[in-house]
């Protein structure tokens, strides 16, 4: 085997954006990689039905955005040459926030894209179909994971091939990006593992989304907007652009309030928002799809890093370990970052005698700081007293800190952009505990 290929072949399952990132990751280390995915792999972007959320307004932070450039050196090119709308950070976006409508807006010297969910994935694959070593293999369903007689050791998988043959598939390691893991719990009971533990928040996310062609009266001053809610109201919206000059616009709803299902029912939600920016944009523009609804019962979290003696050969990835609510954009940005953890990891331990032997305990401790900080921003549904889990002891007092920053950010351009660095995930939350930082805070909370 060459430098630091550590295994013959690594097995993907799923060719989601985790599943594709994870690919990526791993083709360094493998003599050969495999990606397995049950739906079909068009030649061109198109919607996967395994997505549903696919069909919706979706974001990716900064920090997903260059997980993916590293795996992929040059792929933020790739997506504006596949037609995504660069959006300069802190500037093109208009978020109508109480008490801001809008939020200060200046450029903070970073530029995202935004683009359909078909565009990015197809714009990784793309890139991983260019790797020699990578085959993609769809209409391929996994049934289960394989182990030796008498081993929790992973050695494959049996899947279901498109002519519906069964095939056993032998690997080094598979990783589980089948989006709710079932693979990987379904092994771990057939082993006797006890049950995961999970941290849940219920917070029954309602969307209706529609797409817009050209608009009649485009806004001249901002690409994209954010209209948020203010508890107790949940109802809020989003408005994106994409290729082809076209827009996604989303209304969000929580807890049983009543969701547009056609244009006329959509409009009406969009006209009663907090602020009239979204309804103004779209209300003489021409929509080009039908209204499509998706619901979002919960957040969740399965904590693998608690569970003894995790099979080696086996990790699941993406949303096997978290879901969480699809527009902020934090799934897709984090899978991307555990990718980029575990390409790291198995560069670190390609010298080892039996890398794959460390690789869950390694990889499980480095992935605790990224899922921390996204689950942070999961935990602000407890402003709703309707969201469902144990609200934290501090949240009163954690709500206070945030709209005191709020306020500090909106003045001071320096403070506006480290906490978008944080919200797009690329510093830590713990540089909010810069003492300095802390006490301007404290002082402005006194004027509260």
């Amino acid at each position: 085997m060459t430098s630091g290929v550590i295994g013959e072949r690594a097995v993907v399952i799923g060719a989601s954006m985790g599943g594709l990132a994870a690919a990526g990751a791993l083709a360094p280390h493998f003599e050969r990689v495999v990606v397995l995915e049950q739906g079909a792999l068009a030649s061109q972007p198109t919607h996967r039905a395994g997505t549903p959320q696919g069909l919706h307004t979706q974001i990716i932070q900064m920090g997903g955005l260059l997980a993916l450039d590293q795996l992929f050196p040059g792929f933020e090119a790739d997506l504006a040459r596949a037609g995504a709308v660069p959006i300069k950070v802190g500037l093109d976006l208009r978020i109508d926030r109480f008490p801001y409508d809008p939020f200060p807006r200046r450029d903070l010297g970073y530029v995202n894209y935004a683009a359909s969910r078909p565009t990015f994935q197809h714009t990784v694959r793309s890139r991983l179909e260019g790797l020699a070593n990578t085959i993609l293999r769809h209409h391929c369903r996994v049934l289960e994971l394989m182990a030796a007689p008498g081993s929790t050791r992973v050695t494959g998988v049996r899947y279901e091939n498109p002519e519906g043959t069964i095939e056993t598939l032998p690997a080094d390691l598979v990783i589980d990006a089948s989006g709710r893991g079932a693979p990987t719990l379904t092994f771990l009971q057939s082993i006797g593992r006890p049950l995961l533990e999970e941290t849940t928040i219920g917070i029954d996310l309602h969307y209706s989304s529609c797409l817009f062609d050209t608009l009649s009266d485009a806004p001249t001053d901002w690409k994209g907007v954010m209209t948020l809610a203010k508890a107790p109201d949940s109802r809020g919206g989003a408005m994106f652009p994409f290729e082809g000059n076209r827009w996604f616009v989303t209304m969000v709803g929580r807890h049983g309030v009543a969701m547009p299902s056609d244009y006329d029912s959509f409009l009406g939600y969009a006209q009663a928002l907090r602020t009239p920016t979204i309804y103004n944009a779209i209300k003489g523009a021409k929509p080009f799809s039908e209204v499509e609804c998706y619901a979002f019962p919960e957040s969740a979290r399965r904590h693998f890093e608690r569970l003894d003696n995790f099979p080696q050969g086996l990790l699941p990835l993406g949303d096997a370990i978290c879901r969480f609510t699809p527009p902020v954009g934090h799934g897709i940005s984090v899978a991307a970052q555990e990718a980029c953890v575990l390409h790291r990891v198995l560069d670190r331990l390609s010298g080892e005698s039996d890398p794959i032997a460390l690789l869950g305990p390694a990889f499980f401790a480095g992935i605790q700081p990224l899922l921390e900080e996204s689950w942070a921003v999961a935990m602000r549904d407890f402003v709703y007293p309707q969201t469902r889990g144990t609200r934290p002891a501090d949240f009163e007092a954690t709500l206070k800190f945030g709209a005191a920053l709020d306020r500090l950010a909106a003045d001071d351009a320096a403070i506006h952009k480290l906490t978008t660095e944080v919200q797009h995930l690329l510093k830590p939350r713990s540089v909010f505990r810069d003492p300095e930082l802390v006490r301007r805070v404290m002082a402005e909370m006194a004027k509260m």
